[in-house]
């Protein structure tokens, strides 16, 4: 039988609502910081345009404003990204987060993805900026931490996770270097390892750990998505694939998926399309002549799947992304 709730008197009415005063005006205040902190690095962030823009800082770019869809339908690198205003949606395999200037993104593997931006309720434009992740930094500063166990687990290869004050406060140090070209050299790799070490110590943590110490579960993985990215119009064998990966073929394809939310053959089919279609709106030549180059052996079978990923067939798709550049 449940105790009786005690009866609410003005004392404890009284006390509760101290309590409030006490930590609503701390959740406010921290909220007020967070905010000021996002509203400097928008407006260092501010000369982005529409499409990757280079900072002049290794590894870091920053965009800004609509972006096309098809701009947004890629192979991309292992990053950080940290959004400062509106928010963006990323489909990853059968896999759909959405993140705005709250959170950060961390993608340890090359992933195929497709996406869109939105602007914020304010009306502010979508804005952005990346940090490439280098493995080589990352495991340097990893050996300069102390030890921690790596995951035991295929854990997936992209998340998202809260920002907090010394994130931002990293980032906006690195932005500042696009007013003192003279100081990149010397002061960006420093920063650079505190973003890192930023997200080291956070939730996400473990992916940059997993994927720049050898023999772990997304390392291991990472050497056979690396393989089928540069030989993706080569024919693929499962089996030597999962050699590569040191695992036996049904632990492969589990530990794929897990981390890519694919199968490794669906991994390779998307980046063929991505790569066929950038090459079509490149103008790099006809549907046809795109497919065998790609490592499709029938048109027909191109033109259906790229229909199916993409929404529309090639020559439609096309038209529809030209119309969306002169838009832009």
């Amino acid at each position: 039988m449940p105790l009786p709730r005690p009866p609410l008197t003005y004392s404890s009415l009284k006390l509760a609502y101290s309590c409030l005063a006490l930590v609503r005006p701390s959740m406010l205040c921290q909220g007020r910081v967070m905010e000021k902190k996002l509203q400097e690095l928008r407006t260092l962030a501010a000369r982005a345009e529409n499409k990757r823009t280079e900072t002049g800082i290794p590894r870091v770019a920053m965009v800004q404003g609509e972006i096309p869809e098809h701009q947004l339908a890629a192979v991309y690198d292992p990053m950080v990204n940290l959004i400062l205003s509106g928010s963006k949606t990323m489909t990853v395999g059968e896999r759909t987060f959405h993140y705005d200037p709250a959170t950060y993104f961390v993608m340890s593997v090359d992933l195929p993805a497709v996406g869109s931006v939105h602007p914020a309720a304010t009306g502010e434009p979508y804005l952005a900026v990346s940090l490439t992740l280098d493995p080589t930094i990352v495991g340097a500063l990893i050996r300069d931490l102390p030890v921690r166990a790596c995951s035991e687990l295929f854990g997936s290869g992209f998340s998202v996770a809260p920002v907090n004050e010394d994130f931002l406060d990293a980032w906006i140090r690195m932005l500042k270097l696009m007013d003192r070209p003279d100081e990149i050299t010397v002061l960006s790799p420093a920063y650079e390892r505190e973003i890192l070490f930023r997200v080291l110590q956070g939730p996400l943590g473990w992916m940059l750990r997993d994927i720049a110490t050898p023999d772990t579960a997304l390392s291991r993985i990472s050497v056979a998505i690396d393989w089928i990215r540069q030989n993706f119009a080569e024919p693929i064998r499962v089996e030597a694939l999962a050699e590569m990966a040191a695992l036996s073929v049904s632990a492969f394809h589990r530990h794929f998926k897990a981390v890519t939310a694919l199968s490794p053959l669906q991994y390779q089919k998307r980046v063929r399309l991505l790569h066929a279609r950038s090459q079509l709106i490149a103008g790099q030549g006809n549907a046809t002549s795109i497919s065998f180059g790609v490592g499709y052996e029938s048109p027909n079978q191109f033109s259906r799947e790229y229909a199916r990923l993409f929404g529309l067939p090639p020559s439609k798709d096309l038209a529809k992304a030209m119309r969306d550049l002169h838009v832009a």
